[in-house]
């Protein structure tokens, strides 16, 4: 299992129109891609804005290369969620699952 993380400050005024694009589009997308586990956003106030980490859960490589491409690291941004942004990752962390508690 492989976990994928990306990061980003929200603008003012966007947080919720933000939450509300993953899940109503962003994430039943994922969702229909074979591999796809589960996502979860997380966030905290920082300064300047709200800041999110989406971490996503995939069963390989192969299957988040069905979502990104063959530049796997590159972030996935569309173009309506940049502009509800002020600043984002434009390269994603991948980590090895390697113990879930409790399993």
């Amino acid at each position: 299992m492989i976990s994928r993380h990306w990061t980003g400050v929200a603008r003012s005024g966007q947080v919720e129109s933000y939450v509300n694009h993953l899940r109503t589009d962003t994430f039943p997308q994922l969702s229909a891609i074979p591999g796809f586990v589960r996502a979860a956003i997380l966030r905290r106030e920082v300064d300047g804005g709200t800041e999110f980490r989406i971490v996503t859960e995939w069963a390989s490589l192969a299957a988040i290369r069905a979502f990104a491409g063959h530049d796997f690291e590159l972030a996935v941004v569309p173009p309506v969620v940049q502009a509800m942004m002020d600043r984002y990752d434009a390269r994603v962390a991948h980590y090895e699952i390697a113990d879930v508690y409790p399993g």
